[in-house]
């Protein structure tokens, strides 16, 4: 009898089986599928193609390189032939089925750039509920690729999920970013008979700087009529205090970089003798001064040793609470900072279960 060995491979290849067969039969396994061409969206230019900058507007633009084929097997593992031909092992990668993904352009920047990822649905499906995320890095840095782990994994859970870029500092200075977010997420709902989401019922999550825009979303204007709500890991809800914290002696080497880029955000330094069109620009970035009634519900995370404290998400919760919206802040073990905070344990399945709370139907 010959042992057939049979792995399969979830990210990493696990061991699920082994099987016997008569020691004369082969043991084989299907031929590896051809890699799955990139294919334009229904209205690309001619001779587009990955790289290709998309136009702005409706979802038009050339998708960005397509995600690996679900079918993709590895080549099995044949005999040398010096074997006594008791045993033989055949590694068959099955590689799970990953969302669709396709990145599109949602304004004439070369920075506005959205990654949508979605998983097909059967025809007359109920349209699903949607994640806009928002990267962080200073507001100076960062890319949407980041976070396209954590999208895939939304995906599994029954969401539509976007994750935008947004021009940064120095190049562009507020409100520059928190326009581009709210573009992005127009866009979302623009388009979103093209993937099955509801436009109504829309969060949004974002990290550090992209915390910061998150929070901006939720409060900007009658915050809840454009999410239903936002979480935001270790968000920088108020620049004033991030540029304060970071001119202090104690400040840490994060904490001096993230004072320079509120100069950078800003263009200007925010200090006693700043000029009234500074100040009034740091007063709009400071997610707080907008809060009101109305607002979307937030759920608010830093760790004990982050350098970006936790006062920034309690300022913020006691405005919103005054207004009487709801908003939860969670202090965390250890001293990761934004998206790290997603290597906790119970912080993955702490954000699902409350976006799910918040996106269920007629909630």
């Amino acid at each position: 009898m010959r042992k057939v060995l049979v792995c399969g491979a979830a990210f990493a290849a696990t061991c699920v089986s082994a099987v016997a067969v008569p020691g004369g039969a082969q043991a084989t396994s299907p031929a590896p599928t051809p890699p799955a061409s990139v294919p334009a969206s229904p209205s690309a230019p001619p001779g587009g193609g990955p790289g290709t900058t998309p136009p702005e507007g409706a979802p038009t633009g050339v998708p960005g390189s397509q995600e690996p084929s679900a079918s993709g097997t590895s080549q099995p593992v044949e005999p040398d032939g010096e074997t006594d031909g008791t045993v033989s092992a055949e590694a068959v990668m099955v590689t799970p089925e990953l969302p669709r993904a396709r990145t599109y352009a949602y304004g004439k920047d070369r920075a506005q750039r959205v990654d949508v990822y979605w998983r097909k649905t059967e025809p007359g499906a109920a349209p699903r509920p949607a994640v806009l995320i928002l990267h962080g890095g200073y507001w100076l840095h960062g890319d949407k690729a980041g976070w396209k782990y954590f999208a895939r994994r939304l995906t599994e859970e029954g969401f539509v999920v976007l994750s935008a870029n947004y021009r940064l500092a120095p190049r562009a200075q507020w409100p520059a970013q928190r326009d581009d977010a709210m573009s992005a997420l127009a866009f979302l709902k623009d388009n979103a008979v093209r993937w099955n989401l509801d436009p109504r019922r829309v969060a949004v999550v974002g990290a550090s700087s992209g915390g910061h825009l998150a929070t901006q979303l939720g409060t900007f204007g009658t915050g809840s009529a454009q999410v239903r709500g936002v979480v935001a890991l270790s968000p920088v809800t108020s620049p004033s205090l991030a540029y304060h914290d970071g001119g202090k002696p104690t400040a840490t080497p994060s904490q001096r970089k993230l004072r320079g880029a509120v100069t950078a955000l800003l263009n200007c330094a925010p200090g006693v003798s700043a000029d009234e069109e500074c100040l009034a620009k740091l007063e709009d970035s400071n997610s707080a001064s907008h809060a009101s009634t109305g607002d979307a519900p937030m759920l608010l995370m830093h760790t004990a040793g982050d350098f970006v404290p936790i006062s920034h998400s309690n300022a913020l919760a006691g405005a919103l609470t005054a207004a009487g919206v709801p908003a939860t802040v969670k202090g965390l073990d250890g001293d990761m900072h934004a998206s790290g905070l997603l290597a906790g344990e119970k912080t993955y399945p702490t954000i699902v279960a409350w976006l799910k709370e918040r996106l269920r139907p007629g909630s």
